[in-house]
């Protein structure tokens, strides 16, 4: 297996109640129906929906470490209804109708994860308790106000997102300084380890085969070249996500992009007396670098930080950047005052694809099928590109098949390192403007500036 024990799996792959143990690599030469680059949430939900639309397929998935080792096992947890590319923009390239339709498919794909955990007995902690997205200055306010309606635009009624003024908002969590939130029912928290693990062996359960151990080096329409032996299949589906890069032909399609979490020791009773969070909530606050938590089932908090470093590949999937981790810990006291001093019992790392035109992608052409650049919100939107690709190789015309990202193609990267070097710079400005932002109480130039800069 090539994941590097010398570095923490994080608190949800060493807390999921299975071993690690590897699976056996691919031994020889297959020839199969379906192969899957990728072991994530992407390929594991592409072969269980394959699987369950036609039991007589012959399906593989090809894993270069474990499954979930990568993103699946790393991330914060959320299983939402948002996606990387906001619905103006999608109604900017595709429609007002498009992304009307694009928001209500993710809406229904946070329900399908919690039915699918229910129908096969994955106990993946699943609370479908919401969102709260919170401000703690007047000027971000403006912003979640400006944030909501776009949502209400397209579709979203009162009961789908609507605004919390602070004692309503503190009413549920009680974040410290609160100036306003909003609040959406269609989210939930997940033990991602919990999940991915154990979609893992219910697609085994399904006679899909996975192999563990076993580097994809290169895809073609018909044909998947490892180091263990070649796969020749009726149709290949890419489901690397930030790994994408290190298949041969593949490199500029998405950027790796590093992201860092932490999770507390368990929280004393008191504190949850005081703070509230009853509701599964999961947590975050309107800021150019936000953070995102949930409340874990063991009276954690777990929690995350929006700032990315590019990944320049010589990293390993747990390296943690210093600075990311003084930030962690004095975002964490900046929400929640009687924190301080609280031990964070684990810090762990992963990486998120990014697409140049931030806007993710699944499709199915010349016998290969795609699926990724999700930029953070993966939870939910692979299960909705699991189900789009199932439908996609079965040759069935579905609702889903006909969403707005269906098809589309990413611009290419411009060739490395500019382009790791250009967004570390973007990524650079973005904390300095946050940091100015907290310090002076007044929007940032910069920010501004970074924002028209970003791709996309």
């Amino acid at each position: 297996m090539n994941a590097d024990r010398r570095h923490p799996a994080g608190f949800w792959l060493d807390t999921c109640g299975d071993d690690l143990a590897p699976r056996p690599p691919l031994a020889r030469d297959e020839t199969v129906d379906v192969a899957i680059a990728g072991a994530g949430f992407t390929g594991l939900w592409t072969a269980y929906y394959l699987a369950r639309a036609d039991p007589s397929l012959r399906i593989v998935v090809l894993e270069r470490d474990i499954a979930g080792w990568g993103a699946s096992g790393r991330n914060g947890g959320w299983c939402s209804s948002d996606l990387v590319s906001p619905p103006e923009l999608t109604a900017a390239r595709y429609g007002a109708e498009a992304a009307g339709a694009m928001q209500r498919a993710m809406a229904e794909t946070v329900v399908e994860v919690g039915r699918v955990c229910a129908a096969e007995s994955i106990d993946a902690h699943y609370v479908r308790g919401g969102t709260m997205k919170v401000v703690t200055a007047p000027f971000p306010a403006a912003a979640l106000r400006e944030d909501l309606e776009g949502s209400l635009r397209f579709g979203w009624t009162d009961e789908d997102r609507r605004w919390l003024e602070p004692d309503a908002a503190r009413a549920r969590i009680d974040v410290a300084g609160l100036v306003g939130a909003t609040y959406s029912p269609h989210c939930a928290v997940v033990h991602p380890g919990r999940l991915v693990r154990g979609l893992a062996r219910v697609v085994e359960r399904m006679g899909v085969r996975i192999f563990e151990g076993t580097t994809v080096t290169s895809m073609t329409p018909g044909r998947v070249r490892t180091a263990h032996g070649t796969v020749r299949a009726g149709t290949v589906v890419r489901a690397l996500e930030a790994g994408t890069g290190s298949v041969r032909g593949h490199e500029r399609l998405l950027l790796a992009v590093h992201i860092h979490m932490g999770v507390t020791e368990p929280l004393p009773a008191s504190f949850w007396d005081a703070v509230g969070w009853r509701e599964g909530e999961a947590l975050s606050d309107l800021r150019p670098i936000f953070v995102y938590a949930q409340r874990t089932r063991d009276d954690r908090i777990a929690f995350g930080l929006a700032r990315g470093h590019p990944h320049p590949g010589w990293l390993t999937p747990s390296y943690i950047v210093p600075t990311a981790v003084r930030s962690l810990r004095e975002r964490l006291v900046s929400l929640f005052p009687a924190a301080r001093g609280t031990r964070i019992a684990s810090l762990w790392s992963g990486y998120v694809g990014m697409s140049r035109d931030r806007f993710p992608s699944v499709g199915l052409r010349d016998g290969i099928g795609w699926a990724g650049g999700y930029f953070g919100d993966g939870v939910s939107t692979a299960n909705l590109a699991g189900r789009t690709l199932a439908d996609l190789i079965t040759g069935r015309e579905t609702e889903l098949t006909r969403l707005p990202w269906v098809g589309h193609r990413w611009p290419a990267w411009e060739a490395q390192p500019l382009a790791m070097v250009g967004v570390a710079g973007l990524f650079a400005a973005m904390r300095w403007g946050d940091t100015a932002e907290a310090w002076t109480g007044r929007p940032s130039r910069v920010l501004g500036l970074v924002e028209r800069a970003l791709p996309g």
